[in-house]
């Protein structure tokens, strides 16, 4: 079981590396054909759409994992994962066209750039790939996924290459961004469906909460860490860029992206683990302790290197009016490095059913952090912002360590897969 852990991260740790390494060169061009500003002004239009597909989705992939051992539990579980992603579709295209056609000046997208920005954000919804990432994990098709995953950062390397030579524009990054997005759902899509079919006629929202006691509160409880996980961050972006404007949040977004690639492993590192929890909870502890260890070492080899070269990297990506980003970065690393230590803590609980548990010790750090910005903001800038990150993960890392060591975290839950 350690083994397949390790293989399956490993997987998905050299998808996030070569991803990492093409991003580097979208975020090259980007950075340089569009401007500090209206770089800034590409990454508010992206990030909102984030922003509404975090808080609008649930995270199925997890649900497919834990009710999907058996073949016919599977179909069900995989029918929920549908319904439930047509749901986010549909509120999350409403929640878009209200913000963008009511919001007023203080949201900080121009509104010539509002009808591009909401294309952009359904296309994002539509692209969701929760829960054929979900049916690939729990066959271990974990290289099929690292195929998928490649598809966008190379979609968007090419489409940038184009837009370099032909023309250059936030609209046309967008475009491009949207093709990306397409393109890996679909390639989700194509993969899952050669693994096993799709139970299309299984959707409903409430076939597998009849059956499986606690259904709805997993998914509320995962969903919500989710949300926090994935918006939190976007909403960061958006409010730095709305208190101190477009370039602050460029200079941000790149920090942010040279800075947290940790974080990616960490997200990998969940991804990889959590299915393994669930189908043995007698060799939990121990995979846990495993990936852990070799997590800290990691971490702390690429904070330093973060330190060492930060300020050479990003001149030699962004450029030099991308400077402001050094301290960020380095303060984002250490945040990522801590979240990779904690991931497969977090695991853990989740695969314990402890998914509110998990929550409020993300939750609670992150209300208190985001309540801070403004202040932070007004007071370090950019620098402000990504400590807030680097706290908030310290609090929350921390309350993990407490948590799986209380008596019966590692036991297996009544009625679990």
């Amino acid at each position: 079981m350690i083994r397949r852990a390790l293989t399956n991260t490993g997987w998905l740790m050299g998808a996030r590396g070569i991803n990492a390494v093409l991003s580097l060169v979208y975020l090259a061009l980007a950075t340089r054909v569009l401007g500090l500003d209206r770089f800034g002004q590409f990454v508010i239009a992206f990030t909102f759409a984030q922003l509404i597909v975090g808080f609008a989705s649930f995270q199925t992939w997890q649900t497919v994992i834990r009710w999907g051992q058996a073949e016919d539990d599977r179909k069900t579980a995989t029918g929920f994962a549908l319904a439930l992603d047509a749901l986010t579709i549909t509120v999350g295209t409403i929640a878009a066209a209200l913000l963008l056609y009511f919001a007023g000046d203080w949201l900080p997208i121009p509104r010539p750039q509002r009808l591009a920005t909401f294309i952009f954000t359904v296309v994002s919804l539509l692209s969701i790939r929760s829960t054929p990432t979900g049916l690939l994990r729990l066959h271990d098709r974990f290289a099929r996924a690292a195929a998928a995953d490649a598809t966008t950062s190379t979609v968007r390397v090419l489409g940038a290459i184009f837009i370099a030579i032909v023309t250059p524009s936030i609209q046309s990054f967008l475009i491009v961004w949207s093709l990306a997005e397409l393109a890996t759902a679909a390639m989700y899509w194509r993969m899952a469906a050669r693994t096993e079919p799709i139970a299309w006629r299984r959707i409903s929202l409430t076939r597998l909460p009849r059956e499986q006691e606690g259904a709805w509160k997993f998914v509320i409880g995962t969903s919500l860490t989710g949300t926090l996980s994935v918006a939190s961050r976007q909403l960061l972006v958006l409010l730095v860029g709305g208190l101190g404007g477009p370039a602050l949040a460029g200079i941000y977004r790149v920090a942010a992206q040279l800075g947290e690639g940790l974080l990616k492993l960490a997200q990998a590192v969940l991804r990889a683990v959590y299915p393994e929890l669930v189908r043995d909870p007698d060799q939990a502890r121990a995979i846990v302790s495993r990936i852990t260890g070799i997590a800290i070492i990691t971490g702390i080899i690429v904070v330093v290197l973060a330190l060492l070269a930060a300020e050479w990297v990003i001149i030699a990506i962004a450029g030099t009016a991308f400077l402001a980003a050094y301290w960020p970065m380095v303060l984002l690393s250490a945040a990522a490095a801590l979240e990779l230590a904690g991931a497969s803590l977090e695991a853990l609980l989740v695969a314990r059913g402890r998914a509110i548990t998990n929550f409020l010790l993300r939750g609670i750090p992150t209300a208190i952090g985001l309540a801070s910005l403004p202040w932070m903001v007004e007071r370090m800038g950019v620098i402000g912002a990504a400590v807030i990150v680097l706290a908030t993960s310290c609090v929350s890392v921390a309350g993990f360590v407490l948590m799986t060591r209380e008596r019966g975290v590692g036991e297996k839950p009544p009625g679990a897969a």
